[in-house]
């Protein structure tokens, strides 16, 4: 169970993702989460460098999709001056948001990343489709919600335990 929260790759930022690298190996899309992945949960609008880092993907030659288990007013607020699609409410780790991305972007599993900062949601619901996953950092962890404090951080922190002790989880292998 828990190897299935064992992302790709891990970085700090989503400035820390090598686009072109990801590009020449056939990917084509990226489905990112947005608080703490993207911005802080509370930050209502993207940063500049970030504004960029969107331009980049886009140049690149990826489609890009919001999905996040936040409500509508607060991904469309985020997105929409953007031009970014998303999914919002998303239930994240079931299949069904992944895969109405997919299906948004008309990509296949094998063309697909997935970017996240959680293990129990973003990771684990790309790996279960066999996307290729890429945890980042959180951004801003005092600002999540209860929910994601109180349990899914909690059960993080059991599972990175047990995988460290299995030798599953080595910290040198973050880039």
């Amino acid at each position: 169970m828990f190897e299935m929260l064992i992302p790709k790759l891990r970085v700090n930022t989503v400035f820390d993702i090598n686009l072109e690298e990801l590009y020449k190996k056939g990917y084509r899309g990226i489905i990112t989460d947005l608080d703490n992945t993207l911005v802080g949960a509370k930050a209502p609008l993207a940063t500049p460098e970030l504004v960029e880092w969107f331009k980049k993907v886009k140049e690149i030659g990826f489609q890009l999709i919001i999905v996040s288990n936040n409500q509508l007013e607060r991904v469309s607020k985020f997105a929409t001056p953007l031009d970014i699609q998303y999914v919002h409410e998303a239930r994240k780790p079931s299949n069904a948001p992944f895969r109405k991305a997919m299906e948004m972007m008309e990509l296949t599993h094998e063309q697909t990343v997935v970017v996240g900062d959680q293990m129990l949601t973003d990771v684990y619901g790309g790996n279960r489709l066999g996307l290729y996953t890429i945890l980042v950092m959180p951004i801003a962890i005092n600002d999540e919600g209860w929910l994601t404090r109180l349990f899914n951080r909690r059960v993080e922190r059991i599972a990175l335990t047990r995988l460290r002790k299995r030798g599953l989880w080595i910290e040198e292998d973050k880039k």
